[in-house]
């Protein structure tokens, strides 16, 4: 059932139960809405994550400001899709407040549980784009901690199922992570060889963003 859709039908059981004397409807007509609120805090929490990682620091040398109002938007998303029973929504949530930690607070210690949960469920319930990222960011805290075998294998994973679902921007930042991983493990050529494959999907899929970060990894490579 669409957003649209629970919205309409909240209006219909009110009047029900209002005009016609029929509460029987008011408990999924709540559930309803719980479901839109949780997708709207799950989506105003991306966008304030994405105004984060698109700002300009204050001061050169310094990083963006968090938005305070972020991390109580996810936390908020997951305790509705817990009572929901949602349990695609529930990792889709943790895998949120998990990136938060680890990309803006720098806190791979409170982030990683919080991914591993989310890798779990949406492994569970084949949610492979949720899994892909949950995947990706296991592997930097794993590159993080100097343990590049399974940082490489949690970034390969995440790779194979981006390239499932046709997330090919996503694959050539994941590439990005592996180059850096094989220069660590003394393996410039593959290093070089992967950028030049991720360069070439970024430019073709239009991914600006990822393509700057290709060039200044091809720079410190």
């Amino acid at each position: 059932m669409s957003t649209d859709d629970r919205i309409v039908r909240a209006r219909e059981v009110y009047e029900l139960a209002v005009f016609g004397g029929d509460a029987s409807g008011l408990r999924d007509a709540e559930q309803g809405l719980d479901a839109v609120e949780a997708d709207a805090a799950l989506a105003r929490g991306r966008i304030l994550h994405a105004r984060f990682q698109s700002a300009a620091p204050a001061d050169p040398g310094s990083l963006p400001t968090e938005d305070p109002a972020e991390l109580p938007l996810f936390e908020r998303a997951l305790e509705l899709y817990q009572a929901l029973g949602d349990t695609r929504g529930e990792a889709e949530a943790l895998f949120w407040i998990g990136c938060l930690h680890q990309f803006i607070r720098h806190d791979d210690e409170t982030a990683v549980p919080y991914l591993e949960r989310s890798c779990r469920l949406a492994a569970q319930t084949g949610d492979k784009p949720t899994w892909s990222e949950a995947l990706r960011h296991l592997g930097i805290a794993a590159h993080a901690a100097g343990r590049l075998e399974e940082a490489r294998e949690r970034l390969e994973e995440s790779t194979r199922l981006r390239r499932e679902v046709g997330a090919l921007p996503g694959v050539a930042s994941n590439m990005i992570g592996l180059a850096y991983i094989a220069a660590a493990q003394d393996r410039r050529a593959d290093a070089l060889t992967t950028l030049d494959e991720a360069h070439t999907i970024a430019r073709t899929h239009g991914a600006h963003a990822i393509a700057r970060h290709i060039e200044q990894a091809r720079t410190q490579i």
